[in-house]
């Protein structure tokens, strides 16, 4: 895949209490904000289970991450729609590897960004 600064891949996915129950149950991540409801039924996704998002468009990419930073700006309920949209910052061809430098914008159905970050990582070379 060609691959060059400035190119932006997006994934969207919308939350469920089934979703945020079995994450809960893989990462022991069961606090009160994700078990118990909310005034209008929802419960408060897992923070990195938002930022999860984004292994899609890494999985997409083969891309091994080796740095993750994430800022979480506002919470994400169960029935929001997120949006995580990633731009390459960086591009540069190595021997066997490209490596790769990005920043992630997440944000809602509403329109307001919920988390960001940025990544460094490889992609390796097929043989």
């Amino acid at each position: 895949m060609k691959l060059k600064s400035g190119d932006v891949f997006s994934h969207t996915h919308t939350f469920t209490r089934e979703e945020v129950e079995q994450f809960g149950m893989l990462t022991g991540d069961q606090g009160r904000h994700h078990t118990e409801q909310d005034s209008g039924g929802r419960v408060m996704v897992q923070g990195l289970m938002t930022a999860s998002i984004a292994t899609k468009i890494g999985g997409d990419l083969n891309y091994i991450a080796r740095k993750m930073v994430s800022e979480f700006l506002r919470p994400v309920f169960t029935g929001d729609t997120i949006t995580c949209e990633v731009t390459l910052t960086k591009v540069e061809r190595m021997e066997g590897r490209k490596n790769l430098e990005m920043t992630s914008i997440y944000t809602n159905q509403l329109g307001k960004i919920v988390m960001q970050g940025t990544s460094h990582g490889i992609i390796k070379s097929i043989k």
